[in-house]
């Protein structure tokens, strides 16, 4: 079991000083970009490690130009924290749940899943989409860290958010796809979303809602970019019936757990709880 710095532990748990809008901004448009979430120093320990973890468990191995529109948006990984303890330290760190937690309006978050999502260079857009079609769970109590591992300028591609969105229905029976970007970019500019894409600065970090429809650029830069993202959802929540084959395979990330459950496995462990003891 790999040992962290304390002052890296620390870090992960103390909690964030959340401005006073950050929750009304995130409830009314769908999404916060926050700075300085952690220090540049903790994301530069991380990174190492995670992408070492992605490329181990990596299974694209075709050549960008023999992939789908998918398939050149990045590569990704799930559930790197059960693969390597340091990597379980950042998915569980008190700091960023609790972050998530206050946006949601909700005592306690538990994990549905992390995901390292990393755009190679030369690769293609992340299509418009929203996370929630993919998962069977009964609210909108749910958020996603989008956290980059290095500084990501506008030609890296950051991730971009169609301001309000998560209140529009149109569009939610749509997979990441060709028709999902070609659909649902004509619907954000017909009702005027804003389209917000913004420079990161490493240590700055974005949330955002399940039905918030987000993109992403083209990676233009030389180097991947590489970011890992962590699912929260609200402790109480329970599994539906899934709606999609997609739901049906997510399934997997709350295994044993039956429809009309809260997902009580290990693992969906609960990350942060305002009744814990400080």
């Amino acid at each position: 079991m790999s040992t962290l710095a304390p002052a890296v532990t620390a870090e992960l748990d103390r909690p964030y000083p959340l401005v006073a809008t950050a929750t009304a901004d995130f409830a009314h448009d769908g999404f916060v970009h926050l700075q300085n979430v952690l220090s540049p120093e903790v994301v530069e320990h991380f990174e190492p490690t995670v992408t070492t973890e992605v490329i181990r468990l990596n299974t694209q191995h075709l050549p960008l130009e023999e992939r789908d529109t998918y398939g050149k948006a990045f590569i990704q990984v799930t559930n790197l924290w059960e693969h390597h303890e340091a990597v379980r330290q950042l998915v569980f760190s008190k700091r960023l749940a609790g972050i998530a937690a206050r946006l949601l309006g909700v005592h306690a978050v538990r994990l549905y899943h992390d995901q390292a999502l990393y755009k190679e260079p030369s690769s293609g857009i992340t299509p418009w989409h929203a996370d929630q079609y993919y998962w069977p769970l009964s609210s909108d109590r749910v958020c996603t860290i989008w956290l980059p591992l290095q500084e990501t300028p506008l030609e890296m591609g950051p991730l971009a958010f169609a301001r309000g969105s998560h209140n529009f229905s149109f569009g939610r029976d749509l997979q990441i796809s060709d028709e999902s970007e070609a659909e649902l970019e004509q619907a954000v500019a017909q009702q005027r979303f804003e389209d917000v894409v913004e420079p990161f600065a490493l240590g700055d970090a974005s949330f955002h809602r399940g039905w918030t429809f987000h993109h992403a650029g083209p990676n233009r830069g030389t180097i991947p970019r590489r970011v890992l993202t962590v699912i929260y959802m609200d402790a109480d929540i329970r599994i539906t019936e899934p709606a999609n084959n997609h739901q049906i395979s997510d399934r997997q990330w709350m295994p044993g757990a039956e429809v009309g459950q809260v997902p009580v496995t290990p693992r969906n462990p609960v990350l942060y709880d305002a009744r814990w003891p400080a």
